[in-house]
Order: C-alpha cells, then sequence, then structure tokens
C-alpha cells in the first residue's frame, strides 16, 4: 500500500456554530481530539491540519501538532486539502484522507473502512455509507443521503430524500452519507482544476462536483455511527458519550 496521510480540514467561521474547532469537549479542544483519534490509526503515517485561522494554527501547535496555512479562497474542505499537496511531498498513488474537523468521535474501524474504500489503485476516491434508522433523518436537509450503483460506486448524493418512493407500502433502505473521503494524490491533482459544478451550487455538496465531471466515488457500507458536531448542544452529547465510555 503506498503512503496514507490524513488531512483534517479546519475553519473558523462556521455559520451554525462559530469557532466549533476550538470548542471545548472536556476541557480540551475539539481539533485536538479529532487529531488524536486519527493519529491512533495505525495505518496512517502521518496527520496534519489545514486552516486559514491563525486561532486555529496557533492551537495545533500548542497541542504539538502539525498544522498548513492555507489560502482563505476555498469553496470546501476537499479544495483546502488538495492546496496542501502542493506543499507536502507526496507521490501521485499515495492516499489523503479528508477527516472532518467536528468528528471528535470517530471511530478507528471507520477509518481503516475508509482506507478500504481505495485499496484498489483504480479507484481515485472513496467515502463511507451508513443505513438510515431514524425516520426522521430521512427528510432532514442536513442529513445527507446517498445511493450507490451495484458496483458500489456513487450514483448521487441529495439533502431531499433518494430514491424518491412512489410507493408508499414499499419497503425501502435509505443511506446517511458520512463525509470522510479517500483520495490519491493524483486525482486531487485533477480535482484543483475542476470548476465548481451547478449540481453542487444546487445541494452545496461538493462530492457533486466530482461525479457531474464525470468521475467515480467508491462507497462502503460502515455500521459505526461517528456523532459529529454541528451546534453547540451537541458538545453536551459528546461529553456525555465520552463519559459513559470512561
Amino acid at each position: 500500500m503506498d503512503k496514507i496521510i490524513a488531512i483534517i480540514p479546519a475553519r473558523y467561521n462556521s455559520s451554525r456554530f462559530p469557532g466549533k474547532p476550538l470548542a471545548l469537549i472536556n476541557k480540551k479542544p475539539m481539533i485536538q481530539w479529532v487529531y488524536e483519534r486519527v493519529s491512533a490509526n495505525k495505518n496512517i503515517i502521518d496527520v496534519y491540519v489545514a486552516t486559514d485561522d491563525k486561532r486555529i494554527f496557533q492551537c495545533v501547535q500548542e497541542f504539538g501538532g502539525k498544522v498548513i496555512m492555507t489560502s482563505t479562497k476555498h469553496f470546501s474542505g476537499t479544495d483546502r486539502i488538495a492546496e496542501c499537496i502542493e506543499i507536502l511531498d507526496l507521490k501521485d498513488n499515495d492516499v489523503v484522507l479528508n477527516v472532518q474537523g467536528d468528528e471528535p468521535l470517530i471511530e478507528q474501524s471507520m477509518l481503516d473502512e475508509l482506507i478500504l474504500t481505495i485499496r484498489d489503485k483504480s479507484v481515485l476516491m472513496g467515502t463511507l455509507k451508513e443505513q438510515i434508522s431514524d425516520s426522521k433523518d430521512i427528510e432532514n436537509p442536513n442529513i445527507v443521503k446517498v445511493i450507490t450503483d451495484n458496483d458500489d460506486n456513487a450514483i448521487y448524493f441529495s439533502r431531499f430524500p433518494i430514491p424518491y418512493k412512489r410507493n408508499k407500502e414499499e419497503d425501502l433502505i435509505y443511506y446517511r452519507h458520512v463525509g470522510i473521503y479517500a483520495y490519491r494524490v493524483l486525482f486531487l491533482k485533477e480535482y484543483m482544476n475542476l470548476p465548481k459544478s451547478n449540481l453542487e451550487k444546487a445541494e452545496n455538496l461538493e462530492q457533486l462536483r466530482v461525479l457531474e465531471h464525470g468521475y467515480k466515488i467508491r462507497v462502503k457500507e460502515t455500521h459505526y455511527d461517528s456523532i459529529g458536531v454541528d451546534i453547540p448542544e451537541d458538545i453536551l452529547k459528546v461529553e456525555r458519550i465520552l463519559g459513559e465510555r470512561e
């Protein structure tokens, strides 16, 4: 297997939770929780935080993490990561993992499953999906849904329920997209030159740029649920789970 590194994109100005990466969870900033959990994976040889904010940059330096300062022009985390590969000495077939900075409870098994999506050298990009168990999540536009083909490649991602259930009596399985990614460096170099697509703008989903330009995304099902932090109230949920584990 080629070299695997992880990059955690982190921005300060979140509309629903400004300063989210620096929010304290049990007296430790959230970005540190994510960094340490990703660093514990035996398959990942290096971990970096990518940010355009001096406060986040300083925070990562203070806890001893590696951090890259990027420009402020990026539309998405993938755009930010694509800039980083110009700074790091990576080969075309090396693998970069994109782990969101608001996943303080991310499971090691999820990272292993993500790596499995890209074991095949013909795969340029991979991600995860999880079966939706709460019916309310199907209609929730903050829960991104994904449908895949028979070869486990993504057909489409949407904030709306897909597929549409025309026959109300028919039982359908819906899948939530787990927003972590694996890419080959070769693909990230190509991604940097792809214009923002119409579908991406319509749904505000960066992965649609990949599909609309004709590339495939391999999707693997995971049975592990990582509790992400979207709003301040989610901090209490994470602290409660950490307390239960202890």
